[in-house]
């Protein structure tokens, strides 16, 4: 098989990647297992268990790892979804609280694995990046406002405009 993508992310799991692969790819369309591999007799875990998995999230792969205990995910690292649509916000942002996530700020949470996430409108990075520093403040002051964002607060944001 050609190789496509030449670096991709690892994930390191105490004992939970193939649940969480299995959350992640009936989250995100267009996703699916690539590969799995299990520990194998007197090995670090019980023979059978998931090893590691390869996924491919829509269109970027991935590896998860059953490592065992020794580290947690912190918010130094984060998964960025960028959004077309509000609605697609919505569905992402209430998928991955779902049994157990946590809202944070500033369209971050955490999933129930704990790993960090950003779900942002993908017009967020235009807007961020505009060479008209008072529009960029505007945006920022809206988002410091928000869980869960909300594109017509920072369009209106942006455009120096207010919505109800």
């Amino acid at each position: 098989m050609a190789q496509t993508q030449k670096i991709s992310t690892c994930l390191w799991f105490d004992t939970e990647a193939e649940d969480a692969v299995n959350f992640y790819v009936s989250t995100f369309e267009d996703s699916h297992v690539v590969r799995m591999s299990r520990y194998g007799k007197d090995q670090r875990m019980p023979a059978g268990t998931v090893l590691t998995v390869e996924f491919d999230l829509a269109g970027t792969r991935f590896m998860a790892l059953n490592g065992g205990p020794l580290f947690k995910f912190t918010e130094a690292s984060s998964m960025v979804v960028k959004c077309d649509t509000q609605a697609e916000i919505d569905r992402v942002w209430d998928a991955l609280l779902a049994d157990g996530g946590t809202e944070v700020q500033c369209g971050w949470l955490k999933d129930k694995y704990g790993l960090s996430w950003q779900i942002v409108p993908v017009e967020l990075g235009d807007m961020m990046q505009d060479s008209d520093s008072e529009k960029t403040a505007r945006v920022m002051a809206a988002l410091l406002q928000m869980a869960k964002l909300d594109v017509d607060k920072l369009t209106a944001a942006f455009k120096g405009e207010t919505v109800g």
